[in-house]
């Protein structure tokens, strides 16, 4: 390939370089959108006596409401039974970085009762439980 040739190639296929980062088209004609999937574990403060436990979970769930409210947080909930993994987040969100900067004000975070494992995560645009 000329120099000539890999410029104009270079050119075509900027926008879909750009789109690459976070959706594709697959063969079928499927959108995949790139989400944050956050795992939560069991953190290494657990001790707190259950009045501080129940105001700590309270601050958590005030603190996921506020995220689901702002569009970025799309999917959340416990596992049963899954000590030492606690539950999971989803985000709409470009990077883990953003995800991870969102959920360490957590009052669960902040206390050591939970602590985050994050990574990229595809799925299907427009996808939905039922």
């Amino acid at each position: 390939m000329n120099i000539r040739s890999f410029i104009f190639a270079t050119i075509l296929l900027m926008p879909l370089l750009g789109m690459a980062q976070r959706e594709f088209i697959t063969a079928e004609g499927d959108t995949m959108k790139r989400y944050v999937f956050m795992l939560l574990e069991a953190g290494e403060n657990r001790s707190h006596d259950s009045i501080q436990a129940i105001k700590i979970q309270a601050g958590h769930m005030d603190h996921l409401n506020k995220m689901a409210n702002s569009g970025k947080l799309i999917m959340a909930g416990p596992f049963e039974k899954g000590d030492p993994y606690r539950g999971l987040l989803i985000f709409d969100l470009e990077t883990i970085e953003e995800a991870e900067m969102m959920e360490r004000d957590d009052p669960a975070v902040v206390a050591g009762r939970l602590k985050m494992k994050t990574f990229y995560w595809w799925s299907a645009k427009g996808v939905t439980l039922k």
